[in-house]
């Protein structure tokens, strides 16, 4: 499959049945991003545990496909991890929607390296990952 047609088929069927998307009971932390240009719109609620690591993510999403895959698709890839990793991933996701190379292990996350050849919508894609580490960010200062 062409990596135009796999980032077809991940974003929309990740926008349509999102598997990360509602509240999280027990969510310690909150964060929210928005987009006035598009009406993007993110609320993320997450949980850490004793060791730092990220519990469980959920996101509430009013936007376009690509916002609310890049959302669910970012819930599922840093659970269990660590904020400087997400911060690496972030990173790795940033070079990737700007260059529409991704390095090896970015997984999923690479279905988002078209955005490349769309400029006005890697900042859909950026969304909900600004949105977590600002909300990770805010958290250190706890």
């Amino acid at each position: 499959m062409a990596q135009d047609d796999l980032y077809r088929t991940v974003v929309l069927e990740r926008a349509r049945t999102p598997r990360y998307a509602g509240p999280l009971t027990g969510a310690d932390r909150h964060g929210e991003g928005s987009n006035p240009l598009c009406g993007d719109r993110v609320k993320l609620q997450a949980s850490v545990d004793a060791q730092g690591r990220i519990a469980a993510v959920r996101h509430e999403t009013r936007g376009c496909a690509i916002c609310a895959a890049s959302a669910d698709l970012m819930a599922e890839r840093v659970t269990g991890q660590k904020p400087a990793h997400v911060n690496q991933l972030h990173a790795e996701l940033v070079t990737t929607v700007e260059t529409g190379i991704a390095p090896e292990g970015l997984g999923d996350l690479s279905v988002f390296a078209p955005l490349h050849r769309h400029r006005s919508r890697i900042r859909c894609a950026m969304l909900p990952w600004s949105a977590l580490i600002e909300m990770l960010n805010d958290d250190k200062d706890r």
